[in-house]
């Protein structure tokens, strides 16, 4: 090794950025996506806007499960409890004379409430414990909803205040409400994760007790994401409810509903805002495409998840993220590669 002192330009600074493009290309993207969405009830037929619909419930459920336990490592398997408990919510306030499309953020802030103190039951659980005392708690919640008649015991209760809408009205006010909120879901959870907040998270994922040693407050963020993703699965039930107006307590709770936000985030990729959106593309294209082949659907669904788990672990945009470098939604920081390449380039000239 040389003696000679490095120049001072080879002590070059590194250059830390979120992305390779210009943020204006996210924000035009995502203006020309919102547009042809909320556009779409006019654009397209009454079929695929039903499509649509489902989609974008199942894009909610799986981007709050994704956030829950791809960023903040708490793997659930009961956040189809806050599904039932939105839709719930939404038929008790539509019962009490409100309109469903208002009562959908009331249903939202009555599961943020009443997933709040049950971080203190959850949170004394670790690993496989926690997952199956989530699913303990959605059992528990559909249980309670059974003893109230007033929402319909066991049978269930159409929901009112829809009587007023034609056919094609409500068609086309609930999948703008599903969109609407869809989309929200969505922004929220950018921000969330562009903020320090993310950071926290990201380190939590990564390494959680080097967060714990470096002053990051694990359990208060992990409580305010339990609580978030609790509150945004009961936003998915209760447009749900709207789309569905027969409230039953076998649909609102039904553990397909976990199985599905579990298969979409882990098809597309835990850990990343893309990786439910690509799940939830993948789910629906197989779903649409497999669904007359009767038990045969049901085991390719299953084939493609074992395949994806077991070779490639990080999903599908997990692949084309690390093939190609690139990040649709970016939220995290790297090191530039033109500055890693200025400084070994200059380093190479001094020695």
């Amino acid at each position: 090794m040389s003696d000679t002192t490095l120049p001072q330009s080879a002590e070059l600074p590194l250059l830390v950025e979120r992305s390779t493009f210009s943020p204006i290309y996210t924000l035009v993207g995502t203006v020309v996506v919102f547009a042809f969405f909320t556009a779409a009830p006019w654009i397209l037929a009454s079929s695929w806007v039903s499509v649509l619909s489902n989609f974008f419930v199942l894009l909610i459920m799986a981007t709050m499960w994704n956030l829950l336990a791809g960023y903040a490592g708490m793997v659930s398997i009961g956040q189809q409890g806050f599904v039932g408990l939105g839709a719930y919510a939404t038929l008790y306030f539509a019962i009490k004379g409100m309109s469903p499309f208002v009562a959908i953020p009331f249903a939202v802030l009555a599961c943020a409430i009443i997933a709040y103190p049950i971080t203190y039951l959850l949170f004394r659980l670790r690993g496989g414990y926690f997952a199956v005392a989530t699913w303990v708690i959605a059992d528990s919640a559909m249980l309670l909803i059974l003893t109230v008649a007033l929402l319909g015991g066991g049978t269930g209760k159409y929901l009112p205040g829809l009587t007023n809408l034609s056919p094609s009205e409500l068609d086309h006010d609930t999948y703008l409400a599903t969109w609407f909120v869809a989309f929200v879901v969505l922004v929220a959870t950018y921000f969330i994760l562009r903020s320090r907040l993310g950071l926290v998270l990201s380190s939590l994922r990564d390494n959680e007790t080097a967060a714990r040693s470096s002053g990051a407050k694990v359990t208060s963020t992990r409580r305010l994401i339990y609580v978030i993703a609790g509150a945004g699965c009961g936003a998915a039930g209760s447009v749900l409810a709207i789309s569905q107006p027969f409230v039953q307590p076998a649909n609102a709770f039904s553990l397909n509903w976990a199985a599905e936000m579990l298969f979409a985030s882990m098809i597309g990729g835990m850990g990343t805002i893309e990786g439910p959106i690509i799940g939830c593309i993948i789910f629906f294209v197989l779903q649409q495409s497999l669904q007359n082949l009767g038990a045969w659907y049901l085991i390719i669904f299953g084939a493609v998840a074992v395949v994806i788990a077991i070779w490639q672990p990080r999903g599908i945009w997990g692949l084309i993220r690390d093939t190609t470098h690139f990040e649709l939604l970016p939220v995290g920081y790297r090191v530039s590669a033109s500055s890693l390449s200025s400084r070994r380039r200059v380093s190479r000239d001094a020695n």
